[in-house]
């Protein structure tokens, strides 16, 4: 027997040793609850587990990724392990077990073998098990680690991303401190390296498949185990990714490339069909869109002209698969607050939605055969969890119970309104009443705007971990409105564009028509009015202030409050000049119109400002900028540091802060 295998001993042991892990699996969630029956605590949030990344092996095993946080003594992080459903059997097992995450679960192609990511020995690496377990080894040993990885069609290899190493003489400056940073240069590029698969120690190296100065972000197969398609951008960049990308095919064997896309703006996510012919990708159609646009198109696999595909509602395509019988492409994108999977034609402009489920679904895969769907679903009274269905008869089975629901404290009720705008748009959001609701009793009302600005807040969860505790404001006695303004994705294009050049206007009226509706509804007392928001919602907020004191306090998480100084400091300023129509340089005027530092001078209300000390997206100063004038202005004002902390915190005790410290900030200006 080979070494890397378990013994029969070895078996049973990891076997009790799951049966026993099973049962304390949400031992923290369940105490949390029975500990809080009053109301819900972020405590109670951020032990729910998230589910993602649901990958097939034929129609009836399904691994999944599950994410839970560990906040013990000094701890304060997640750990992923994998999870695997035999839908035959209707039985859900733990299939990872170490205090390293395991993630990116991707089955052989027999189906015999499941490889994932890990950083058991510091750097990520690939490891493998077979599905009817025992001990995983290690099959890549890169010294830089490595990226995502796919299977070749008979699974003989597995080609993966890496980041360009870096060379003897930069190691050597690192050691000798002498590593000077030299900004837009030396750039690290992510190419497709291949190793052939063995169930044997092999600690040597992976082939290099790519070479040049060029990005790869993703790539796929040909099915014929002799071609790799690939997406790259210009730069290894964030900014570069909102404005560029083309696809190429190389031969595996020769290492040649093949130009296939290389107009203007973004191509990605491409996918040959199962017969190799063609080749499916998402597009902006040759023109650049940094404010966000993916249709879909087919291209031969030799080249030629793509052709444009029918364009799913929302124009933010997603692509999940491409059936077995070359014909159809499968989609998910967002639909208004929920979201859709779409099967559309390759030989038509025919388009049909295949789920019309409530709430939001994820992580949608289908099997290679086309016999079913699995997904990751949520609603706003539950949390998520995967569901199964036959693919040509929508009737989804609940397979898992990661989150039960039996012990939570009392939800509070949510709905999705709409009104109408001050020029006659239609605005469509979610307002969760507070808790306890009483008809006839007016509440304090909390405004959350969301970031983007092209998000969208949809029908997920309102227990689920966040920024902004949704049950938490609403077992506090806060009602809560979401909007979802002119410039969020779900709309469609012309409503994610109908804010260009227009940030603080247009969307502002959005904002405030939809609190005249809440108040009108008898739910919110005039009087007792909160605005907050993060990153774009930080800007409104940073704006609304600016333009009315109807708020008695406002929290601005990460605004940007400057758009002159933010494009000059950003990762993406492509993205913020789109939506101001041209450079500042060219235009002082539009970005100090829509900047609400230049309209400090008007703000009155007391206003908290959150940030994270290593936000690279809106960087700290943004935060910084605002406080510090606020603070010479007079205005009631505090300024909150998340150390460690990106765009948006990213460390389960730094999430759990930000709610109650919010509320402590409210309480001093709104009665409850």
């Amino acid at each position: 027997m080979n070494n890397v295998l378990l013994d029969l001993k070895k078996r049973k042991r990891v076997k009790n040793m799951y049966n026993y892990k099973r049962l304390l699996m949400f031992p923290v969630l369940l105490m949390f609850v029975n500990a809080q029956p009053k109301g819900w605590t972020p405590e109670l949030s951020i032990n729910i587990n998230q589910i993602s990344d649901l990958n097939f092996s034929n129609s009836d095993k399904i691994a999944m990724v599950v994410r839970h946080a560990q906040i013990d003594d000094e701890k304060s992080e997640y750990l992923n392990q994998i999870w695997l459903s035999d839908t035959k059997i209707n039985n859900i097992r733990q299939f990872t077990y170490h205090e390293k995450s395991s993630t990116h679960p991707r089955f052989s192609p027999n189906g015999e073998f499941l490889a994932f990511l890990s950083s058991r020995p510091k750097k990520q690496q690939i490891w493998v098990m077979r599905t009817s377990g025992g001990e995983a080894w290690q099959f890549t040993y890169e010294k830089q680690g490595v990226g995502s990885f796919k299977w070749s069609p008979i699974g003989d290899k597995i080609a993966f991303l890496m980041i360009d190493a870096k060379t003897e003489q930069e190691e050597k400056n690192e050691k000798e401190k002498k590593d000077v940073i030299l900004v837009d240069q030396n750039f690290k590029y992510s190419h497709i390296y291949l190793k052939t698969f063995s169930t044997k120690k092999d600690t040597s190296k992976a082939s290099r498949i790519t070479e040049g100065d060029f990005h790869i972000t993703n790539f796929n197969w040909n099915p014929n185990n002799k071609a790799i398609v690939f997406a790259h951008t210009i730069e290894p960049t964030i900014n570069s990714q909102f404005v560029s990308g083309d696809i190429s095919v190389v031969n595996i064997k020769t290492k040649t490339v093949k130009d296939i896309v290389t107009w203007e703006g973004k191509d990605e996510n491409p996918i040959f069909t199962p017969n190799g012919k063609s080749i499916v990708f998402t597009s902006d159609g040759g023109k650049i869109e940094a404010i966000g646009l993916s249709d879909t198109y087919k291209i031969s696999s030799n080249g030629g002209k793509p052709k444009k595909l029918a364009e799913t509602p929302n124009r933010v395509a997603n692509i999940i698969s491409v059936s077995a019988d070359n014909n159809h492409v499968f989609i998910i994108d967002a639909n208004r607050t929920k979201s859709e999977v779409y099967k559309i034609s390759l030989n038509s402009n025919d388009i049909s939605p295949m789920l019309n489920l409530n709430g939001r679904v994820a992580s949608a895969k289908i099997s290679d055969d086309d016999k079913k769907i699995v997904f990751v679903k949520q609603e706003l009274d539950k949390p998520s969890e995967v569901f199964v269905s036959e693919l040509n008869t929508i009737n989804p089975k609940q397979i898992s119970n990661f989150n039960p629901t039996e012990d939570f404290p009392k939800l509070a009720k949510t709905d999705v309104i709409t009104w109408e705008s001050k020029d006659g748009l239609e605005i469509e959001g979610l307002i969760t009443y507070p808790t306890n609701y009483k008809k006839r009793k007016k509440y304090p009302l909390a405004v959350i705007i969301h970031g983007g600005p092209a998000g969208v807040f949809s029908e997920t969860f309102t227990g689920a971990r966040s920024i902004y505790n949704i049950e938490y404001f609403a077992s506090n006695g806060y009602a809560i409105l979401r909007p979802n303004p002119r410039g969020s994705t779900g709309y469609g294009k012309d409503f994610r564009y109908a804010n260009f050049k227009d940030w603080g206007f247009g969307d502002y009226e959005d904002i405030m028509s939809g609190v005249d509706k809440v108040i009108d509804m008898g739910i919110a007392d005039p009087k007792r009015l909160a605005v907050m928001g993060w990153s774009y919602g930080g800007y409104m907020t940073s704006f609304v202030v600016t333009k009315t004191n109807r708020f008695k306090a406002a929290s601005m998480g990460a605004g940007l409050p400057n758009l002159v100084s933010m494009t000059t400091t950003t990762d993406i300023p492509d993205y913020l000049v789109a939506h101001m129509g041209g450079e500042f340089w060219e235009d002082y005027e539009t970005f100090e119109k829509h900047s609400a530092i230049y309209r400090i001078d008007k703000v009155q209300t007391p206003t908290q400002v959150i940030h994270g000390a290593n936000d690279l997206r809106v960087p700290f100063t943004q935060g910084q900028e605002f406080y510090v004038a606020l603070k010479r202005k007079g205005v009631p004002t505090e300024m909150v540091v998340y150390p460690r902390t990106p765009h948006g915190p990213r460390e389960p005790k730094l999430l759990m802060d930000v709610s109650p410290r919010i509320l402590a900030w409210l309480d001093q200006y709104i009665k409850r």
